[in-house]
């Protein structure tokens, strides 16, 4: 199960609503993939194959069942990653998620899912176009 420190996940929230110093600090300690989840959550693509290329797989996975991409959120749970699809449905609107969350203590997770619900519905569709509309397509 990928899990992240505590500190880790609450640098990423900061990260996501806007702090560049969060950004620097995930660089230092070898957390690139959460600074560039940001803009994979966004819809852009490059940010969505730096995931792929350096075997962030769960992340990749977690990015498409944000976006409502079934496969995606049924791979989370195939391969045991419940956190992040817990985090994924709580993002969707499911309450239950967050319960699940703060009841095996990860409610800092429950916090990062909103900072990325937040960002969501503030960008809106900013890093797609015409030809990319939906949720990247991922081969199990």
């Amino acid at each position: 199960m990928l899990l992240y420190p505590k500190e880790v996940i609450e640098k990423a929230g900061s990260w996501f609503e806007g702090d560049a110093r969060a950004a620097e600090w995930l660089k230092a300690f070898n957390y690139e993939e959460l600074v560039e989840l940001k803009d994979a959550v966004g819809r852009y693509s490059k940010a969505f194959e730096f995931l792929l290329v350096n075997k962030h797989l769960v992340l990749a996975t977690f990015v498409n069942a944000v976006w409502d991409d079934k496969k995606a959120f049924q791979i989370l749970m195939e391969k045991k990653e419940f956190l992040w699809a817990a985090m994924a449905n709580y993002i969707n609107g499911d309450e239950k998620a967050k319960l699940f969350l703060a009841k095996n203590n990860l409610g800092h997770y429950a916090d990062f899912a909103v900072k990325i619900q937040a960002k969501i519905r503030k960008d809106g569709d900013k890093g797609t176009s015409l030809f990319n509309s939906g949720p990247f397509k991922l081969e199990k």
